[in-house]
Parts: structure tokens; C-alpha cells; sequence
């Protein structure tokens, strides 16, 4: 099968070295491989959608391209999973500007839409990118299969849906990962239990006018959800920076959260989270999102026996 990432030479070498020049491209990134993925066109060309979308790609990879660095000291084969990878933009250029070169390591891309994972298994296979694997199950799926790595360093989830970003959070503290780099997208879950204990906190405190109508709950719950997500992952041991993905003309579902793990768990972060869950009245939520909590009878040393 032909090769997409062959070098062109003389005239067509130039052409592409003008179109990644006028397009601001990555230096080494392959324009055969953007137009594979119909970032590009045949004729190189790239329109207003194509265009927010590689500045969004680009942008997360500016934060991702240093932890792969740091990972992969010493010949450390790194590993890496995309969760909710849909069309696979976000690893099929990690792979073509740093996993190519690198000789080792190894790509997962998670996605549960079947049609998805074939494409993207046969475009690796054309590319010659065999570290990449391509898998048709959900995260939480991903989580229990026996097949897959004991441990990743990276997990990445570029726009996961609602609950997917919760499963990817849980993937990586179950493989014990060594980075978390996350886009949260469409929350609903906080706003819906919001919405069926409102009556109870419109009588019990005025902070629940914050989400008295609805436009406001969806949004105070998208918020407090990321909340949420910050104190957890502190709280198990990593240390936390919120951004913004690129401006936001270019996309509403913007926030950026990264998270490198120190084993410094935060005693504050663990009493803050149930302090939030409790005061807006989302408390069931413990048990399914934030499992690796320690129960609070083991966060308090027990006395000493009196005959000692």
C-alpha cells in the first residue's frame, strides 16, 4: 500500500514548503496528512472551520509537546490515550510531529462510533503510523479491558461529551498516569441534579438564585463541574492549571485543564470538594465521580488505646 508521509522533491517541495509557510504549520507536519484528514484540501487550501480547528489542535499541542518531552527522557517509550478521539485530528498529528521521529511509544485512540475507528485504523495503516491503535468502546470500556496497558503517562480528551471527561479523569487515576491534559465539553449532569433539588435550595439559601432560571443552572453547572474536576484530581495528587484553549471566537467549549501528577494529595482540595458537593446539594454524585475520595473515617487518626 502506498505511503501518504513520502518526501516530494524539487518543484513539489517547494509548493509545500509555501503552502506550510502561508497556512503557520508546524515544522516537519506532514500536508499529505492534513489532507488525509480533509483539514486540507487537494489543492491545499484551508477554510474558516479547517482552520479553527488545527489552531485548537496546535494549541493543545503546545501543551502536550514538553510532558512528552519530559516522559520520554532516558528512552521511556511513552504511552499515550486519546478518549473520545472522534476523527483522531489530536493523534494523528501528536504521531506525525513528535511520536514519528521519537521511534517509540505508543497512541490509543478511544471512540465509540464504529464507522470512526475504521476509518482512522485504515489511514494509520496507509501512513505507516503502526505505534497508533485504534479501539470501538467507550472510556469507561477502555478502563476495564485486560488488553490494554497497565499504565499510561498521558491521557487526553479533546471535547469528551458530559460524563466522557468524568470516565477519562477516572481512566487515568486508574493507570495511574503521569499527565492529564482535558477539555471539558457540554456538562449536563451537575445541572441536571440541580435542576431536581432547586425548589429545596431556593428556600434554603440565596446562592441558589444563581441557578434559578435555566440558561443559568446549565451554565452554573458546566462551572461548577470543572470545580468539581479540579479538586478531585488535586485531591488524588496532581497539581492543576486552568486555562483557555485558544480565543473564543474560535470555540465556546474552551476550558483547558492540566494536570501533572506530583503525589502531593491536598488534604484542602478533598475537604473543599465535599464542602461544595454538600452546600449545592449534589452530594449523591461522591460515590460515581469521585470514588478515589478516602473515606472519612480514614482521614482522622483514631486515638491511641488508653493503655498505652
Amino acid at each position: 500500500m502506498a505511503r501518504l508521509d513520502k518526501k516530494p522533491g524539487g518543484k513539489a517541495a517547494a509548493a509545500a514548503q509555501d503552502i506550510a509557510a502561508q497556512l503557520e504549520l508546524k515544522p516537519g507536519q506532514s500536508i499529505e496528512l492534513l489532507k488525509a484528514l480533509h483539514i486540507l484540501t487537494r489543492e491545499g487550501k484551508l477554510n474558516q472551520d479547517s482552520r479553527r480547528k488545527l489552531k485548537q489542535v496546535y494549541h493543545l499541542y503546545q501543551f502536550i509537546e514538553p510532558l512528552l518531552a519530559e516522559l520520554s527522557k532516558d528512552g521511556h517509550a511513552v504511552t499515550l490515550a486519546d478518549h473520545g478521539a472522534g476523527k483522531s485530528y489530536l493523534g494523528f498529528i501528536l504521531y506525525d510531529l513528535y511520536f514519528k521521529t521519537l521511534g517509540h511509544g505508543r497512541i490509543y485512540g478511544i471512540e465509540t462510533r464504529a464507522p470512526l475507528v475504521e476509518s482512522s485504523q485504515k489511514l494509520a495503516a496507509e501512513l505507516g503510523f503502526e505505534r497508533m491503535e485504534f479501539l470501538n468502546m467507550s472510556v469507561a470500556e477502555s478502563t476495564r479491558a485486560d488488553f490494554m496497558p497497565g499504565q499510561f503517562d498521558v491521557v487526553t480528551a479533546l471535547h469528551a461529551c458530559d460524563t466522557a471527561t468524568d470516565d477519562a479523569i477516572a481512566f487515568g487515576l486508574e493507570k495511574k498516569a503521569k499527565a492529564m491534559v482535558l477539555v471539558p465539553c457540554c456538562q449536563a449532569e451537575v445541572a441536571a441534579c440541580l435542576r431536581q433539588t432547586k425548589a429545596l435550595s431556593l428556600s434554603r439559601t440565596p446562592l441558589a438564585e444563581l441557578w434559578r432560571h435555566p440558561i443559568h443552572t446549565r451554565e452554573m453547572g458546566s462551572q461548577i463541574t470543572n470545580v468539581l474536576r479540579c479538586l478531585y484530581l488535586e485531591a488524588c495528587g496532581y497539581q492543576v492549571t486552568v486555562t483557555e484553549l485558544v480565543g473564543w471566537e474560535h470555540s465556546m467549549k474552551n476550558e483547558l485543564i492540566v494536570a501533572r501528577y506530583t503525589g502531593h494529595k491536598k488534604r484542602s482540595a478533598d475537604q473543599r470538594l465535599r464542602q461544595l458537593l454538600a452546600e449545592f446539594g449534589i452530594a449523591s454524585l461522591q460515590a460515581s465521580r469521585f470514588p478515589m475520595l478516602p473515606a472519612e473515617a480514614q482521614k482522622n487518626e483514631l486515638p491511641a488505646p488508653a493503655d498505652q
